[in-house]
């Protein structure tokens, strides 16, 4: 299939509702807001926010920035969005990230919270950086973190609880893999390509770190304007069908020049 072109990419995103008018509510968006704000720690995402954030004003504000929520804070209900234009911008950023990942063949670790949705999207990028010379990290064995397993699954670090890949937003995972590997003595990634938690708890401890979040996951978006991220990029990290994310990830990866084969970009209006 062709690589889509930015305007296709666009289309695409809306008509999946990876972008556009996503399934979470405007509601669910301003109680995350306001919770992170308040500072429940489950919604920082292992990131020490301190008390920078505590006003959910300041949230919304950068999450329209940075995410295309609706920026007015008398919107309580409804319907919420993702700006596709942003979401590709992030892209870009995240691909030339990953350019330089490759032309320094450097060590990089991929970890999920969401392995329903984003398992696959990890999965390919790290194929891509192996082809191109870099070293997918492989973590220590025998690791836990509330009350499950931490382990890679086709080259991601995930959490397994009763022979279930677990959906997750907390930090202990990776904090589990980043200690093993400092007591072992292994050095740490180079860069870490993540979400959720795992992203946060890499950026708070001085890696490079890129990944994705969701509307209603404000931390990461916080990380990135401080710079504690280098990329966050917005979209829903769960959409019904999981193969909606591969033109996305065919985009990323062309972008960044890591296709085995390189098509030409297909037309604007162009589907993948």
């Amino acid at each position: 299939m062709p690589i889509p072109s930015r305007a296709a990419l666009v289309d695409h995103l809306v008509r999946t509702r990876i972008a556009g008018n996503v399934a979470t509510p405007r509601d669910n968006n301003l109680s995350h807001y306001r919770k992170l704000a308040n500072g429940d720690r489950h919604y920082w995402l292992g990131l020490e926010l301190g008390d920078r954030w505590t006003d959910e004003q300041d949230v919304l504000a950068v999450m329209a920035e940075r995410c295309g929520v609706n920026d007015d804070p008398a919107h309580r209900q409804g319907q919420d969005t993702i700006d596709p234009e942003l979401t590709v911008d992030a892209l870009e950023r995240m691909a030339a990230r990953l350019r330089k990942a490759a032309d320094g063949r450097e060590r990089v670790l991929f970890a999920t919270g969401h392995p329903g949705g984003l398992l696959d999207v990890h999965r390919q990028t790290a194929d891509a950086l192996r082809r191109a010379g870099c070293e997918i990290v492989r973590i220590p064995s025998g690791l836990m973190a509330d009350e499950g397993m931490v382990f890679q699954f086709a080259d991601v670090a995930v959490l397994e609880r009763g022979a279930t890949l677990w959906h997750t937003h907390s930090p202990a995972p990776m904090a589990a893999i980043l200690d093993a590997m400092a007591h072992l003595g292994r050095p740490l990634p180079d860069l870490v390509v993540a979400d959720h938690g795992w992203a946060g708890c890499a950026g708070q401890r001085g890696l490079d770190a890129i990944g994705y979040a969701d509307c209603n996951d404000p931390a990461l978006f916080l990380a990135e304007a401080e710079g504690a991220l280098q990329v966050t990029v917005p979209l829903d990290d769960h959409v019904t069908d999981p193969r909606y994310y591969d033109p996305m990830t065919d985009y990323l990866l062309h972008a960044a020049g890591l296709l085995e084969e390189e098509p030409e970009p297909g037309p604007a209006g162009s589907t993948a």
